[in-house]
């Protein structure tokens, strides 16, 4: 907000007044307030739980209160559904996508608004609106390619495109660059200014401090439900973010200490991978190490995770696991030789929703926990119980269903399955993506007792700074190949950010 700016909060635009939300044995609001001006990007923080995707589901007509009132344009608002919130110009971008894989980018831009001439579908006027609302946030390719084809952070961006093209006046974003690259986010980050620019309002929810700080011209905390505070632009810094958030300091978020590294454990050479088979792929993680993987979005580094755990098998190359050579054309393969994968995306790959918290994490262990081909309960019990208590899920019961849980403490379940099996290798594909500052240092830590326990650990992120700040050495990656090796003394933003666009050489 520059200084001739006028205040926003003066005049307005959306306003939320003692909202309380309950939920069976969880009072998840309580009283909280907000103020939203006409051409303003308000930040909301808190940690999971705290209450942010209620308080936007009830902006945006997912939920309705049970008490508070929402006033829109000075006048009470009964938002009862997201076609009325939307009607009335808000629209919510949810973290967990809502896309027709089956559709093409256009069709899923214009869903139930398709444009029509005499009746049918103007495919032509979609086609050529659904081209430019894709320029608008970045994002490259036709409109007729199907959404099933596009990777995680093109489908986030046809998320955002499908909000802009309802032209709302109150645009909230959960969470939208948490799998997006650098440039691609740095895009978003344009289109936010120019929607502002243009007198739209925008609620942005994040987990990124630094974003938020550059972004947003106030930001709201929330923390177990309630308002724990408010700083405007010149008023925000991490320290004070995170303070309000979690109600303590963090003064070391990353712990890592480097620890004297041990025999090799994991030995990959002249690997290629089923989508970039034209370069080979050489490395070492040792025991006690933890390696970083750097690089933008399609640099292959997913890819090489699904090699190492054999999702998508390589093409070409060798991998040995503490010394031995082995074959990786299935995940059962991979297990067996002692690997464990925590997906990206772990509510679609890493965890059954449905299941119980102690089902989860024995999924992979069904071999172990069963006697004479019937699943051995006590076995279980005390499995799960051990994992819930090491890594501080937070739950009731661990037979709480997942879903019920927070997705920091999702995280820890996916990875607590892999620690039941005693892997030699665990392989982490953005481990703290959407998951809360408290949470994240939680991950950190696990990270860290597990490197000081030998633990060899391969981690992917799109969060330059925690790539710095918790590894030995990064591997960063570019179109495929490894661009360059970084140790820990020479990793920095600036060296990565060099090699992943391949521009720059490591020394």
């Amino acid at each position: 907000m520059t200084p001739s700016s006028p205040d926003p909060r003066a005049t307005p635009l959306l306003e939320a007044r003692g909202l309380t939300k309950r939920f069976p044995g969880v009072l998840a609001l309580r009283g909280v307030h907000l103020s939203l001006g006409r051409g303003e990007v308000l930040g909301i923080v808190g940690e999971n739980g705290a209450g942010k995707s209620t308080l936007m589901k009830i902006l945006a007509g997912v939920e309705p209160p049970d008490a508070g009132e929402i006033i829109l344009d000075g006048r009470p608002a009964a938002l009862g559904s997201v076609r009325e919130a939307l009607s009335r110009g808000v629209a919510l971008i949810h973290q967990e996508l809502n896309l027709a894989d089956n559709l093409d980018i256009a069709a899923n831009i214009f869903l139930g608004r398709e444009p029509r001439r005499g009746g049918f579908i103007d495919e032509g006027r979609m086609e050529r609106e659904a081209r430019a609302i894709m320029a608008r946030v970045g994002l490259g390719g036709s409109p007729r390619a199907l959404v099933g084809g596009l990777s995680l952070g093109q489908r986030h961006l046809v998320e955002i495109a499908k909000a802009l093209s309802a032209s709302a006046r109150v645009l909230i974003m959960d969470e939208p660059t948490s799998c997006l690259s650098p440039r691609e986010a740095e895009a978003l980050f344009q289109v936010v200014r120019e929607l502002r620019a243009g007198g739209i309002s925008v609620v942005y929810i994040s987990h990124r401090l630094g974003e938020v700080r550059a972004l947003c011209d106030r930001v709201l905390v929330l923390r177990d439900g309630e308002n724990a505070g408010e700083l405007g632009r010149d008023e925000v810094s991490h320290e004070r973010l995170v303070r309000l958030m979690v109600g303590r300091d963090l003064s070391q978020f990353y712990p890592h200490v480097p620890h004297p590294p041990g025999e090799p454990v994991l030995e990959v050479s002249r690997l290629r991978t089923a989508r970039h088979p034209e370069h080979a792929l050489s490395f070492t993680v040792r025991a006690g190490e933890i390696v970083g993987v750097a690089g933008l979005l399609g640099a292959g580094r997913t890819s090489l995770l699904k090699a190492l755990f054999g999702v998508a098998p390589a093409a070409a190359g060798s991998i040995r696991v503490a010394g031995r050579e082995v074959t990786l054309r299935t995940p059962r393969d991979a297990i067996a030789a002692g690997i464990g994968l925590v997906p990206e995306d772990r509510q679609q790959q890493g965890i059954i929703l449905e299941m119980a918290v102690r089902a989860n994490v024995s999924l992979p262990s069904l071999e172990r926990t069963q006697r004479r081909g019937v699943l051995d309960r006590a076995s279980e019990r005390r499995m799960s119980a051990q994992i819930v208590r090491e890594l501080g899920v937070r739950t009731p019961s661990d037979v709480q269903p997942a879903q019920h849980l927070s997705g920091g403490n999702q995280q820890k379940v996916v990875i607590g399955k892999w620690l039941s099996m005693s892997p030699r290798v665990l392989l982490l594909d953005e481990p703290t993506r959407g998951i809360d500052v408290g949470a994240k240092h939680e991950i950190y830590q696990l990270m860290e007792r597990l490197a000081a326990g030998g633990m060899a650990t391969l981690f992917v992120s799109s969060d330059m700074e925690e790539v710095v700040g918790m590894s030995d050495r990064a591997l960063v990656m570019h179109e495929g190949r490894i661009a360059g090796e970084l140790g820990r003394a020479a990793l920095s933003e600036e060296a990565i950010m060099q090699l992943a666009t391949g521009s720059g050489v490591a020394a």
